[in-house]
């Protein structure tokens, strides 16, 4: 199956086959989601099977949206489909560009826009192991400290959000 994403291609955003804009490292549309839970954030394992950082743990979850998508329902339809959340209304938090090298030759340069969603404690999930191979819960400060000491198990995309972006990311969400 072949996955188009929005990237820009000589200044125009154009659809993209999904491999190909990792291939050749073009900027292109994302959205990464972050479900919260008093002071706590919801990461995942990427499964084994998936083409760049397999088995390294991320954010709640994160993707490229369909072309003409809007970023808010992106976000809605991928904590359904990576981890079979439903009925949670992320907000928008910040746009935020990075570019990153995520191994195999592979360059993520996107364009993300970014999420927040406070969870109840009685969240279900169901991660589809396409996707997801474990989820954990992980206090905030815990998990800043980890993704700074043990970088190799985490993804650059939340290397880079964790260590340049938290108050665009968190802001308010950690002062309660």
């Amino acid at each position: 199956m072949t996955i188009m994403i929005p990237a820009w291609v000589n200044g125009k955003l154009t659809p993209v086959e999904k491999l190909q804009a990792h291939q050749e490292g073009l900027k292109h549309k994302a959205v990464s989601v972050f479900v919260m839970n008093r002071g706590r954030v919801l990461i995942q394992q990427r499964a084994m099977n998936k083409y760049h950082t397999p088995g390294l743990w991320a954010n709640t979850c994160c993707t490229h949206p369909e072309w003409d998508e809007d970023p808010a329902d992106c976000a809605v339809r991928r904590l359904d489909e990576e981890l079979g959340i439903s009925g949670l209304y992320p907000s928008h938090r910040d746009q935020i560009e990075y570019r990153a090298d995520v191994g195999g030759g592979l360059i993520e340069h996107e364009v993300v826009e970014v999420f927040v969603a406070d969870a109840p404690d009685t969240l279900k999930l169901a991660p589809n192991p396409e996707e997801v191979m474990a989820t954990r819960w992980v206090d905030f400060y815990d998990l800043t400290a980890d993704v700074a000491r043990h970088p190799g198990e985490y993804t650059p995309w939340l290397q880079i959000y964790m260590r340049d972006y938290q108050t665009a990311i968190f802001g308010d969400l950690m002062r309660a």
